[in-house]
């Protein structure tokens, strides 16, 4: 089917936008071993360094089982370390190495380089209706997740 069919609802386009974003940002990264599922726990990591890995686990919304592959292969490349939780000795904290935050960049550069392929045809108010539209959209699913 076309993408321009008209046939596409909201969350499909979404999905579209972030399947082709993860393709996007995972070959920027391929050199410095970084996955999709893995570039996003090295962001989140850089603003919560030391959360447990299952509350990056819930926070990410991605499955335990997941995540502990994912922090594997991190911490494989010694882009992060776990440490025993004292408070808890049967979790981990999870920790960003200096490698990933040297990485850390780049990473971004790779993301940004994304959302700036795709609004490159849009004017700025067409950029900020969208970002105020999906921040509204997003907001919304994450509160109706949080209830849940």
């Amino acid at each position: 089917m076309p993408l321009n069919s008209g046939q596409y609802s909201i969350a499909k386009w979404i999905s579209i936008l972030h399947r082709n974003g993860q393709s996007y940002v995972t070959k920027k990264l391929k050199y410095y071993n970084i996955g999709s599922g893995q570039y996003i726990i090295l962001l989140n990591l850089y603003s919560n360094d030391g959360i447990s890995q299952e509350k990056l686990s819930d926070y990410l919304k991605i499955d335990k089982g997941s995540i502990a592959k994912s922090i594997k292969k991190l911490e494989d490349e010694a882009y992060i370390k776990r440490i025993i939780d004292s408070d808890d000795k049967r979790a981990y904290k999870v920790f960003l190495t200096q490698k990933a935050l040297d990485t850390m960049p780049i990473v971004q550069k790779a993301i940004e380089s994304w959302e700036e392929v795709i609004v490159a045809d849009l004017t700025e108010c067409e950029r900020q209706m969208i970002e105020s539209l999906l921040n509204k959209i997003a907001h919304k699913a994450y509160s109706i997740h949080k209830c849940e």
